[in-house]
């Protein structure tokens, strides 16, 4: 058995730096970027000034090369501090799309591609749902025609992450509409070519600093050096990058649940109720032992489910029971925090109230967790 080692002093290094980066340029300006349901483009150049993206990219691409730890570290510390939204669009950009351009694009595209998105000159997307089609992405009616030495482009996308602000977006779409899920190829998609179009930003009840957005595609003419691997594989390129992007998801719950503990925690240390501490009261210590230990529960699971996609042996299954767990216990667990916040944990003065928002979307994204349950069931019963 292959044993992969976790350099725990490259992680302390890079989460001083990270801690210290979140502390002085994104937190004092959150609340703002909350509040105007913008985060400015200009953040995306600070953070790979920092260093931040694509850390676990090759040296030669202008990136670390650090571990694969460090990209979800870097996640989690966004979560624990209550930067849902912006852990999310991280993801997308340097979890997810980097990935997909490493593992499968050519020399030509890497070269092209990767070194402005480690610097924050390219913003990144991955537009997969449509309308119509949800977690089906079988069905989808996004089309790419061939006509000469192009693909012709039409359809549309919805909730895509970083959409409004994106400089290329991977795109999913049928290049044979007859051929059910082996019809789908992946192309990258060059935002300032014509034909390709943005609606107003989606309002979300949580996350409100995320730019979520729904895309349009007409007769947009993308070259064919656009096509992402090989024509119609793009529903096995989805298959074989999603557990990434579920690990990811996982990462960002245990990092935010942990921080809504610890808020929980500071608090009920603090407010006194009936003469006094709310933390004295059975009720508290018990609903804080059980999250405590629920957290601690996939936290383990993330361990081994990370160790094993280290050695290439994590499957679509252990994916998805990564996934649900996590994300439901994340949920199950900011509810029972904000709780014990009582009448405040319903205010925006309050931070806890926004962990609650934030969270809400974690078992929907990314495959739901009644996705999640139906590919879980396939694994265990073959089918």
């Amino acid at each position: 058995m292959t044993t992969i080692q976790i350099d725990h002093e490259e992680i302390t290094m890079f989460r001083d730096m990270v801690l210290r980066f979140l502390e002085q340029e994104i937190l004092p300006h959150y609340e703002t970027w909350e509040h105007n349901h913008h985060t400015p483009r200009e953040v995306w150049q600070t953070m790979g000034k920092a260093g931040m993206l694509l850390v676990d990219l090759p040296e030669e691409y202008g990136a670390a090369g650090a571990s694969f730890d460090v990209c979800q570290m870097i996640q989690e510390e966004m979560c624990r501090l209550g930067l849902h939204g912006l852990a999310t669009g991280y993801n997308i950009h340097a979890n997810i799309v980097a990935p997909y351009i490493l593992n499968i694009g050519n020399k030509q595209q890497q070269s092209r591609w990767l070194p402005p998105m480690v610097t924050g000159d390219v913003l990144t997307a991955l537009a997969m749902t449509e309308p119509g089609a949800g977690s089906d992405v079988a069905n989808m009616r996004t089309t790419a025609v061939k006509d000469g030495d192009h693909y012709v482009l039409n359809g549309s996308k919805t909730f895509i992450t970083n959409g409004n602000m994106a400089d290329m977006i991977i795109v999913c779409a049928k290049t044979d509409a007859k051929a059910g899920a082996k019809g789908i190829s992946l192309f990258l998609v060059d935002t300032s070519l014509a034909g390709f179009a943005t609606g107003k930003p989606i309002e979300k009840i949580g996350q409100h600093s995320s730019d979520t957005a729904e895309l349009f595609f007409e007769n947009m003419r993308l070259p064919s050096d656009a096509l992402l691997g090989e024509e119609g594989k793009g529903f096995v390129y989805l298959m074989q990058e999603l557990p990434r992007e579920r690990l990811g998801c996982a990462v960002q719950a245990i990092g935010h649940a942990q921080g809504a503990l610890d808020l929980t925690v500071d608090y009920v240390k603090q407010r006194k109720a009936f003469g006094q501490a709310v933390s004295q009261f059975q009720n508290t210590r018990f609903k804080l032992a059980e999250c405590h230990t629920q957290l601690e529960l996939c936290r383990a699971m993330l361990d081994q489910y990370m160790l094993k996609y280290k050695q290439d042996k994590m499957t679509v299954t252990d994916a998805a029971m990564l996934k649900l767990a996590a994300t439901e216990m994340q949920l199950t667990m900011v509810n029972e925090c904000l709780q014990l916040f009582g009448g405040y944990g319903y205010t925006h003065e309050y931070p806890i109230s926004r962990f609650y928002r934030d969270a809400r979307v974690q078992t929907i994204y990314a495959g739901s967790s009644e996705i999640m349950k139906e590919v879980i069931a396939r694994g265990i019963l073959g089918r």
